[in-house]
């Protein structure tokens, strides 16, 4: 039995397909989602959805949004996404290490607005750079 996974964007789908995991990034932590999974809502992270279809594994970029997991079918709508295997990882690297100097001057100022959003910025730009298979340290 597989798990039916549909990630809906505001512009398209990016992904509708049986699957054999997931893995979500909640805003509590990773959550592993497999056949047979208790009826689930739960908010989303900037981060990186993992999808399992038999050996391999497809990394898709999070903006942020909600899953919901009832009857072996998973619904996830966020604000935006990104299939890793579409991501320029160039572009992506050069994306995170401006984002990293953007918190890193936010870190310095005080205004909370700044540094959330600093944050969030971050965080987008790191999921991509993960999604397209790089690794990240911090």
């Amino acid at each position: 039995m597989t798990l039916t996974v549909r990630v809906i964007a505001p512009d398209k789908t990016v992904w509708d397909a049986p699957a054999e995991e997931v893995i979500l990034p909640s805003t509590t932590g990773q959550l592993g989602i497999l056949t047979g999974h208790a009826p689930l809502l739960t908010a989303l992270e900037p981060g990186v959805l993992r999808v399992r279809e038999g050996k391999g594994w497809q990394a898709i970029a999070l903006t942020g949004g909600f899953a919901e997991v009832d009857a072996n079918e998973v619904t996830i709508l966020v604000n935006g996404a990104e299939r890793g295997d579409v991501i320029d990882r160039e572009a992506a690297r050069a994306a995170f290490e401006a984002a990293q100097s953007r918190l890193a001057e936010a870190d310095r100022g005080s205004d909370r607005q700044e540094r959330y959003q600093a944050v969030q910025d971050f965080k987008r730009a790191r999921a991509r750079l993960q999604a397209a298979g790089d690794v990240v340290q911090i």
